[in-house]
C-alpha cells in the first residue's frame, strides 16, 4: 500500500518553506517517525517525518523546492523490504577504498549548517564527538575536530629498515626563491569567488533589517555603566548561587532585571506602533538575541517581570544551547516587547543595534573594559561598559529615551536596591 508523505501544518506566520536535504533516497527502508527531509522556513528548521514503516518510493519535489503546508512530497510504500544489497565485493576490493583513503560520510539528523560543512570538507562523521543533545553534532564539534593535527600516516610509524652506509652526496643548492611580485601586481591564480543562495533565516534577517531602516525613525542614545558593584556581587555569591540553583550567575540576568525596572517607569519604551494607535504593554516579553550557526535568533523571556535571576539564566543558556542546535521553536521567537543584544560577548566596544519591529527600543551591551575615570576627585580604573538604546522616535522622545537608559545604569551600578525594588 503507498502512503503519502505531506508537508506538515507550517507555524503561524510561515507562509513556504524550502526542501532543504533529504536523508534517503528512493529504495531505502524507512521506519515510523524517523526523519526523511529537513523543511527550513525563516525562522526555524523543521523535520518531516514517515508516516509508517517501509520504503521509500518516489520522492516528488527535490531539494530547494519551495513548499507549502499540505503538498505532497514523497510516498511510502507500507510493509515492503528495502532493496536487497548487492552482493559483497571480494576482500581485496574491499580493501582498497580505505587504503586510499576513502571518508564515509552520514548526513542523517545533522542541521544544514553541520551536513555543509561534513559535507564541503569530506569528514568522516563517525569520527566526530557530538556534544549536542543525544550526543548530537553541533557545527561547534565539527569546527574543534578540524581544528586537530592530522593523524601522521601509518607507514611513517614503521621504522625503515637500516641501510648500508652510503657515500655522502653533494650537498643540494637551495631551492630558488620565487621572485617577488612587481608593484601592483595579484595572484590572479588564486583569485576564487563562491555564489550561494541565502538561507531563509538569512533573507528573512535581510528582509527585517532593511524594514526597520525603512519604517522606523530610528536614534540611538549611549551612555557607560561602572560594572564593579555588579562584578563584586557576582562573585561574592556566584558560588552559593550555582550551589543552590544549579546554574551559573551570570550578567544577562542582572541587564533583564535593570531593563524590566526601567521599562516600568518609561512605558513608552515598552510600546508598539499600530497603524494609527500606540500599544502599550503591561507585561515584559523581553527578547534575547542568540548567535547561531543558521544566523542571529532572538528568543522570548515571556514575562520576564515574574523571573528571578536563577530563572533567567536557566532560561537563557536554553536557549543558547538549543539555538546552536536549531530546536528553537517559532513560537519561541514570535513576539517580543523589547529586546537586548550583547555585542560585547565577540568584542564589540560599542555599536549601534538596530530595532526589531514592531518593538520601539532595543538595548546594545557591549565589552567590559577598564578604563580611568573620576571617582571623588580622584583618578581610578573601572571596569566599564558602553550601552547603547535605540529607539523609534516617532513614539519615544529623547527625554523617555535617555531617561529609560540612565535607569539601567543606575540600577546595575547600585544591584541592591534594583533587587530590593527601592
Amino acid at each position: 500500500m503507498s502512503v503519502e508523505v505531506r508537508v506538515p501544518n507550517l507555524p503561524e506566520s510561515v507562509a513556504d518553506a524550502t526542501l532543504v536535504n533529504w536523508h534517503k533516497k528512493p529504495g531505502d527502508a524507512v521506519k515510523r517517525d524517523e526523519n526523511l527531509v529537513d523543511l527550513e522556513t525563516d525562522k526555524v528548521v523543521l523535520e518531516v517525518p514517515a508516516p509508517t514503516d517501509g520504503v521509500l518510493g518516489e520522492i516528488l519535489q527535490a531539494d530547494g523546492s519551495t513548499v507549502k503546508a499540505g503538498d505532497l512530497i514523497a510516498t511510502i510504500v507500507a510493509g515492503a523490504a528495502a532493496n536487497a544489497p548487492a552482493a559483497a565485493p571480494a576482500p581485496a576490493a574491499a580493501a582498497a577504498p580505505a587504503a586510499a583513503g576513502a571518508e564515509v560520510i552520514d548526513l542523517d539528523g545533522l542541521s544544514p549548517a553541520v551536513r555543509k560543512l561534513i559535507t564541503e570538507n569530506k569528514l568522516d562523521v563517525a569520527k566526530i564527538a557530538g556534544s549536542g543533545r543525544n550526543g548530537r553534532i553541533t557545527k561547534e564539534d565539527v569546527l574543534a575536530h578540524m581544528a586537530k593535527p592530522a593523524a601522521a600516516p601509518a607507514a611513517a610509524a614503521a621504522p625503515a629498515p637500516a641501510a648500508k652506509p652510503a657515500a655522502p652526496a653533494p650537498a643540494a643548492k637551495p631551492a630558488a626563491t620565487p621572485a617577488a611580485l612587481p608593484a601592483g601586481a595579484w595572484p590572479f591564480s588564486k583569485r576564487m569567488e563562491q555564489r550561494v543562495p541565502m538561507t531563509r533565516l538569512r533573507a528573512r534577517i535581510a528582509e527585517r533589517l532593511l524594514e526597520a531602516k525603512n519604517t522606523t525613525a530610528m536614534l540611538t542614545t549611549f551612555n557607560e555603566i561602572n560594572m564593579k558593584p555588579v562584578i563584586d556581587l557576582r562573585n561574592k555569591y556566584k558560588d552559593q548561587f550555582e550551589k543552590s540553583h544549579g546554574v551559573k550567575l551570570g550578567f544577562m540576568s542582572f541587564f533583564v532585571k535593570a531593563v524590566v525596572e526601567s521599562l516600568k517607569r518609561y512605558p513608552a519604551v515598552n510600546a508598539s506602533i499600530d497603524g494609527n494607535d500606540i500599544v502599550y504593554h503591561d507585561y515584559y516579553d523581553v527578547g534575547i538575541a542568540v548567535s547561531s550557526p543558521r544566523g542571529l535568533v532572538v528568543p522570548i523571556l515571556r514575562n520576564a517581570e515574574d523571573m528571578s535571576l536563577a530563572d533567567i539564566e536557566k532560561a537563557i543558556g536554553d536557549f543558547g544551547k538549543r539555538a546552536k542546535e536549531g530546536s528553537l521553536t517559532v513560537e519561541e521567537m514570535t513576539g517580543g516587547t523589547f529586546t537586548i543584544t550583547n555585542g560585547g560577548v565577540f568584542g564589540s566596544l560599542m555599536s549601534t543595534p538596530i530595532l526589531n519591529p514592531p518593538q520601539s527600543g532595543i538595548l546594545g551591551m557591549h565589552a567590559t573594559k577598564d578604563r580611568a575615570v573620576v571617582e571623588n576627585g580622584q583618578v581610578v580604573a573601572r571596569p566599564m561598559m558602553y550601552v547603547a538604546h535605540s529607539y523609534d522616535h516617532r513614539i519615544i522622545d529623547g527625554k523617555e529615551a535617555v531617561g529609560f537608559l540612565v535607569a539601567v545604569k543606575e540600577a546595575i551600578e547600585d544591584p541592591a536596591r534594583m533587587l530590593l525594588s527601592v
